[in-house]
């Protein structure tokens, strides 16, 4: 009986650890999920402890990296955690930065429940310092270069708290900052201090038929209604580029597919979305919600990084999973889920990248999860690099491994058929392209075929043409001086 009951425990062991691994998985034209090889897989899960630190992590906000520095927002613990990254892919202690310095003997100089930070490319530091109701610019010793505090302006609505929850910053130290119950967008500074408005508010979109129904309405149907107000941002990245990109949770769900509720959005200098979008599904995570577990709806975007090649990647709060999405709006996977177990999350929180290694940070088991590619997901990257780069002949190679490895990889058929396109094999590009109906792709490799076509017979057409014209002539000639011949 012992015995059976020992098999048993370990069978339910061994499918726990497969349920954990290859749930990496993409959408096919049809919306379908097509189960994919992982592209990632979890390389370890660090704690307090194994982070280096003498008490847990306690509600963790934020997460940073730069130049393989890593530094984790503990806000219940009011501190900020410095890591290094090392070459051998694990995490070593730097310091805890719980306090700053400065020059006024007024001025708190401790954190309350920090939400953010942002380490710029000159070291200067900007932290989210939540319950202090400020953004604090730090340099790398920690001394006080300047606070940036509530507007003082008509256009901001006094009359709450403010509550600085994220903020990023241009090359020139101007920060744009996030706040709770701020719903213009972006809170504006100049490197002075001074601000300067709001960025990337969104449009206000009137629903007349909401309208009337609220006319209609008792005053608790109308206070459960949506009222008509922009929406709020939950996170931004500032790529390599200095483009702010930018996630939505709030929307309306039948919105997703039409593209009016854009979840990611990329910002220009106006604040205008420029995202490239040219999939037939704009970058909304998952497809099909279902109600599985309990949980009901579609993706929402707790936060997003962009990686050098442009690939940026988004996790969803919602049902704790990765989305990879490729510069042209393609998605290149999509794994994780809700759970205890490695590899999944309970609420995640925020997720950033070192190189190709991707860090996420769970609020709620306060764990921090290292990712590293794998040979495949290091394929998918090198693939798309090397297009980019206009190494055509090498990434339509290493599209092929791609497709070795996962023959119903629909990007990898793509990706093959642009990099035929390069190299001007357009007929080759079109069997690509029809075969994962990319009918957009299709049509232009069909358009340069035909030019193509009709250049190398353009001789053969205008020697046809002239000949035809001489028939006709000497046709139309002939007639004539039979029908002169006839009257005669």
């Amino acid at each position: 009986m012992k015995k059976h009951l020992l098999i048993c425990i370990a069978f339910f062991l061994c499918a726990a650890a497969g349920f954990a691994k290859n749930d990496n998985y993409i959408y096919d034209y049809w919306n379908y999920i097509e189960h994919s090889p992982d592209a990632y897989r979890v390389s370890s899960v660090l704690y307090g402890s194994s982070l280096g630190l003498d008490t847990m992590l306690k509600n963790p906000a934020g997460l940073f990296c730069i130049d393989q520095r890593v530094f984790i927002v503990d806000s219940g613990n009011n501190r900020i955690i410095e890591l290094l990254y090392n070459e051998n892919k694990t995490l070593s202690f730097v310091r805890v930065i719980d306090h700053f310095y400065s020059d006024d003997p007024n001025m708190i100089t401790t954190f309350s429940s920090p939400s953010d930070i942002f380490v710029n490319k000159d070291g200067t530091i900007f932290i989210a310092d939540t319950n202090n109701g400020r953004v604090l610019k730090l340099d790398e010793n920690l001394n006080l270069l300047l606070t940036f505090i509530e507007p003082d302006h008509p256009t901001y609505d006094k009359g709450k708290s403010f509550l600085p929850e994220k903020v990023i910053a241009d090359d020139k130290g101007r920060p744009y900052v996030l706040a709770k119950n701020v719903n213009k967008g972006f809170i504006k500074y100049e490197y002075d201090g001074s601000f300067t408005g709001f960025y990337g508010a969104s449009k206000v979109v009137f629903n007349w038929t909401d309208y009337v129904w609220k006319l209609f309405s008792t005053r608790k149907q109308r206070e459960q209604m949506e009222s008509f107000v922009p929406t709020e941002y939950s996170n931004a990245y500032i790529d390599s580029e200095g483009f702010v990109f930018a996630t939505v949770k709030t929307f309306q769900e039948w919105d997703l597919l039409s593209d009016k509720a854009k979840p990611i959005r990329r910002l220009n200098a106006l604040g205008e979305d420029i995202l490239v979008k040219n999939a037939t599904v704009p970058p909304i995570g998952d497809l099909n919600w279902g109600n599985a577990a309990g949980i009901r709806g579609a993706s929402k975007f707790a936060d997003i990084t962009v990686l050098d090649n442009e690939v940026y990647i988004a996790i969803d709060e919602n049902r704790g999973r990765l989305f990879g999405y490729n510069n042209q709006g393609y998605l290149l996977f999509a794994f994780g889920g809700k759970g205890n177990i490695e590899g999944y999350f309970r609420t995640p929180t925020a997720v950033e990248h070192c190189g190709r290694d991707l860090f996420i940070l769970d609020s709620q088991s306060c764990a921090l999860t290292v990712y590293t590619p794998t040979e495949f997901g290091n394929l998918i990257y090198d693939a798309t690099e090397q297009y980019a780069s206009g190494e055509y002949d090498e990434a339509a190679v290493t599209w092929q491994k791609v497709l070795d490895l996962n023959g119903n990889y629909d990007l990898a058929y793509i990706g093959l058929g642009k990099a035929l396109v390069r190299q001007e094999r357009y007929k080759e590009a079109m069997t690509y392209f029809k075969l994962k109906h990319d009918r957009k792709d299709y049509s232009k490799a069909f358009m340069y075929y035909r030019k193509e076509v009709v250049e190398k017979n353009v001789g053969y057409v205008v020697f046809f043409g002239a000949a035809l014209l001489v028939v006709c002539f000497a046709i139309k000639r002939i007639s004539k001086i039979k029908k002169e011949l006839e009257t005669e």
